[in-house]
């Protein structure tokens, strides 16, 4: 079969490897039809890997794919079917696991496609457990970005920053993969999003994706815009995940007791805080990593009742690579999806 596999910083080769062998007890074995592109990613590639793992390493931490052999004791899964793949290797014992927590998991063995080899090749064996059905009509392309990307949001927007219809929303970033699912899922509950883009051309394609208000932050400061937007009072939650660049703005966009959720830092790591604003305003400031199997499904159903991913670009396996310098230029409006 085929494998990516990173053999060094930013050195992914398309290599033949053998099979692997029939599915364990618990196991099933995944054809993979679509693997969706991540900053995690970008950052595995770019050497930024925070734990040991050794090279070569197969890449890819989204994917979904089709149930071609099934282990003893599955009975839950059969050859045929459809499913999104759970890229953490969780322990499916600890208490957060066994209670559905399991981007909370205390054993979690590592990351598929950045700690451990990941899923860009043709066949993957997985615990039948870390797989969730995909909906009939739902494509592979479309499934593909249940794990990370639907289930992101669906973990930041609901179960953290738990987002209702008749609040306000900041979205950073609306052309982002993250970005632009979030203002499709917020908009689903009738919710108003204020989105902040790069371009004009990223914030006509935000507001054709249903964004009541655009602020391209290169040429405006959005806070000021939100606080005016708002008639001052400000958003109810920010959905943050660009970092230091963009965190006292959204702590300035924040109406009092409003939530901020984040989830990444791609402008860097470290950041400086006004506590007294934080306490005197009564914000609640919400870290998300991942998602549960939970959120996937949510996310899956999701996308059969109509709220698709959007995305960029489809390409081949072979050209991964420059599929992740392109998602690192920022040059992307939505998810670049990469099909085996």
């Amino acid at each position: 079969m085929r494998a990516l596999t990173l053999v060094s910083d930013r050195n992914l080769q398309l290599i033949e490897t053998d099979d692997p062998p029939p599915p364990g007890p618990g196991e099933v074995q995944v054809r993979i039809r679509a693997m969706a592109l991540n900053h995690i990613d970008v950052w595995g590639w770019r050497g930024m890997a925070f734990a040991k793992r050794k090279l070569p390493l197969v890449v890819g931490a989204e994917a979904a794919g089709e149930i071609v052999a099934v282990g003893e004791g599955v009975t839950n899964r059969k050859v045929g079917d459809g499913v999104a793949l759970y890229g953490a290797l969780t322990c499916g014992t600890c208490r957060a696991c066994r209670e559905g927590r399991d981007n909370l998991c205390e054993n979690v063995a590592g990351i598929m496609g950045f700690h451990v080899d990941g899923f860009a090749r043709e066949l993957v064996n997985t615990q039948a457990r870390l797989t969730v059905p995909v909906p009939d009509g739902v494509s592979w392309t479309d499934a593909a970005c249940a794990p990370i990307t639907f289930g992101t949001v669906q973990h930041m927007l609901f179960d953290n920053a738990r987002l209702e219809g008749d609040e306000t929303v900041l979205v950073h970033a609306g052309g982002s993969g993250i970005g632009t699912a979030a203002i499709r899922m917020a908009k689903a509950i009738g919710a108003t999003v204020i989105t902040t883009v790069g371009d004009d051309e990223k914030g006509e394609k935000a507001a054709a994706l249903g964004a009541d208000h655009v602020i391209n932050y290169r040429t405006d400061r959005f806070e000021h815009l939100v606080r005016k937007i708002t008639g001052k009072k400000g958003v109810d939650v920010v959905f943050e995940h660009v970092g230091p660049d963009t965190w006292s703005g959204s702590m300035l966009s924040l109406k009092r007791g409003g939530r901020l959720v984040t989830c990444g830092s791609t402008s860097g790591v470290s950041t400086q805080m006004n506590l007294m604003q934080l306490f005197q305003q009564q914000l609640k400031i919400f870290g998300s990593f991942g998602c549960s199997m939970r959120n996937m499904a949510e996310g899956l159903a999701q996308m059969a009742d109509g709220v698709r991913p959007v995305v960029d670009t489809e390409i081949d396996i072979a050209d991964f690579e420059v599929g992740l310098d392109r998602l690192e230029s920022r040059k992307v409006f939505g998810k670049i999806v990469a099909r085996l």
